[in-house]
């Protein structure tokens, strides 16, 4: 709950569907078990990415989308998360960079689930 945006059932959701931290070799593959990247096809030389694969859980999904939205949207500090992101919604469309910073959202939270740490901006 250290992170901005992030309120007691995101936080709670998501230590409720990892369970044990270490189930995972990285905290990379947490944004993966949640849904949270793209899905590739791939047939000889075709080779595209389409929409996120929406696996697991679906109700942490909802949640770390809308920590996102309330992320890029509500708070008024500024920290390096929020500008990263706001570089992508320049760059690619303001549901996208939601889209990735619930993802991005979902491996820093596991990585502080794993160590114990808190959310340094």
């Amino acid at each position: 709950m250290s992170i901005p945006g992030v309120g007691v059932q995101t936080s709670a959701a998501l230590a409720a569907a990892v369970d044990e931290a270490g189930r995972f070799s990285r905290s990379r593959t947490a944004g993966a078990y949640f849904g949270l990247v793209p899905r590739r096809h791939q047939s000889g030389e075709l080779d595209w990415t389409g929409r996120i694969t929406k696996q697991g859980d679906g109700t942490v999904r909802k949640l770390l989308y809308e920590a996102a939205n309330s992320i890029l949207t509500r708070t008024r500090q500024t920290f390096a998360l929020k500008t990263w992101a706001l570089k992508i919604a320049k760059r690619r469309g303001l549901k996208k960079a939601r889209v990735a910073l619930a993802r991005r959202l979902a491996v820093i939270m596991h990585a502080m689930l794993r160590d114990g740490t808190l959310f340094e901006a």
